[in-house]
């Protein structure tokens, strides 16, 4: 059967008796699960990463990209926390855009999302290894050891099971908050901006304030994205909520307040002790320098152990993310559908669990061992950043339009919350991701990143024009925008 195949171009396949049963998903999760799932997916951006906008627009210019991808964030939040109580499907972004544009909407959105999750924890094992080699002293020629050693174990957990998923997204995200408040209070009395903070040289035209000028800001703002990179993937977990019409939204809420209080706290406090912007613009471990400044390098390195928690939160919760990413295009169809079946007994997406760990763990070690352990470290920590935050910001333009549509197009569905910013905040959200993808294709700096996105991209788009959209299952993503759009 098909789905207006002469307007969509796809076709429907009819499935075995005990497809879906062979794909389900158990519920557990309730508010609190929800907030740590968000919060713990982002966390690690206060620990890695943020820093390398240091390079590229001081310390003030960075503090206004921040300001800037926080209101771009906030309008991305808040039309999520609307849509995904309305639409309370695994499929997230894809079953936002499926419903506002269409399977192919439905696809490019999801293959974006894939992108991101599947290169983000990548990039979060790399910052883990540079963390754990600095503290034990291990060579850099055996960073692939501690990736492999991650990726097993945490996709071991993930794989046994949705409870102990979420306890462990709890456990380790309450205990990186921790670590990163012991931080904060700990930095305060040293805290000299204008010694620290600003100690970068402006370039001709620039000030202290901005070394680089305004262009500096624009520069940085793919890497004050890391501060919040994650906290959408909430939506993913739908089916594993009780109740996702009354927690979704305020899981969402509460995790992006509680993100913008870490970021501002991280930049000013880190950057504003020795050694100061100058000092961390390079770093894969500025929380660890920053450690070493309050208390020395020995205990300095016994804090870093802890500050390691952050990043396995991370690293922990983006894996579940894109487990139920992959699953939820795979169930319907759009790619293979073995890799949605979940585990028997657990109702755990292992196949795709596995599947996901096994392509970002390639991409690392295909870069590290091609391009040697220096300039490997140089295009995972910049070029492969890059090529995640490439699949955010198109996820993210795709699904604020998604929303505006959604807000046209199917007025009447039940909506359990509704956005306050509306309609403008989703506009605001496409007009600063548009900014960011606009300056990485224009920047040398980045266009590795946006080649090898664009890669992925038609590797995607390629294999869906041939074969998926010819395969695709009325899953409960598609059946809901198929019976809205009969509706309409």
């Amino acid at each position: 059967m098909s789905d207006g195949s002469s307007q969509t171009g796809v076709t429907y396949t009819p499935v075995e008796a005990g497809y879906f049963e062979k794909r389900g998903l158990k519920r557990h999760a309730r508010f609190w699960s929800l907030w740590a799932l968000g919060v713990g997916a982002v966390i690690s951006g206060n620990f890695s990463g943020w820093n390398l906008g240091l390079a590229v627009g001081g310390f003030g210019g960075l503090l206004l990209a921040t300001l800037v991808i926080t209101v771009m964030y906030l309008g991305l939040i808040f039309s999520l926390a609307e849509m995904s109580p309305a639409l309370p499907h695994t499929g997230g972004a894809y079953s936002f855009a499926r419903s506002a544009m269409g399977p192919w909407g439905g696809f490019v959105t999801g293959l974006a999302e894939n992108m991101e999750y599947v290169l983000t924890p990548a990039v979060i094992v790399f910052f883990m290894g540079s963390y754990l080699s600095a503290i034990f002293g291990t060579p850099p020629e055996a960073q692939p050891l501690w990736w492999i050693g991650a990726y097993v174990v945490f996709v071991g957990l993930n794989v046994s099971g949705v409870a102990l998923s979420f306890r462990v997204s709890v456990i380790v995200t309450v205990a990186a908050l921790a670590v990163l408040a012991f931080f904060w209070v700990s930095a305060v009395p040293q805290l000299d901006l204008a010694t620290h903070a600003f100690n970068i040289p402006p370039a001709e035209g620039g000030s202290t304030f901005l070394p680089f000028g305004m262009t500096g800001v624009l520069a940085a703002l793919p890497f004050a994205v890391w501060f919040y990179l994650a906290i959408e993937e909430l939506p993913l977990a739908a089916e594993e909520v009780h109740e996702p019409q009354a927690h979704m939204h305020k899981g969402l809420i509460a995790g992006i307040v509680t993100l913008i209080v870490c970021a501002f706290l991280t930049l000013t406090l880190n950057t504003g002790i020795a050694p100061g912007a100058a000092g961390l613009q390079a770093s894969s471990e500025p929380l660890l320098d920053g450690f070493r400044t309050l208390f020395g390098e020995s205990i300095g390195k016994i804090l870093a152990l802890f500050a390691v928690i952050g990043l396995v939160a991370s690293f922990h919760t983006i894996i579940f993310a894109y487990g139920r990413q992959i699953y939820s295009l795979s169930r319907a169809g759009y790619i293979p559908t073995a890799l949605s079946i979940t585990h028997g007994e657990r109702k755990t997406p292992h196949v795709a669990l596995v599947a996901g760990g096994a392509l970002g763990l390639a991409v690392l070690l295909v870069i590290w061992f091609i391009a040697g352990a220096e300039r490997g470290a140089a295009f995972i920590g910049g070029t492969l950043l890059n090529m995640a935050v490439f699949g955010a910001m198109l996820s993210y333009l795709l699904q604020a339009l998604s929303f505006i549509m959604l807000r046209r197009k199917l007025p009447n569905i039940h909506r359990p919350y509704v956005s306050p910013l509306g309609i403008p905040g989703a506009v605001a959200t496409i007009v600063i991701a548009a900014l960011t993808l606009a300056f990485q294709l224009s920047d040398p700096a980045y266009r590795e990143g946006v080649i090898g996105a664009a890669l992925w991209y038609a590797a995607g788009i390629v294999y869906f024009a041939a074969v998926g959209r010819h395969r695709l299952v009325r899953s409960p993503e598609e059946e809901f925008a198929m019976r809205q759009q009969a509706a309409d």
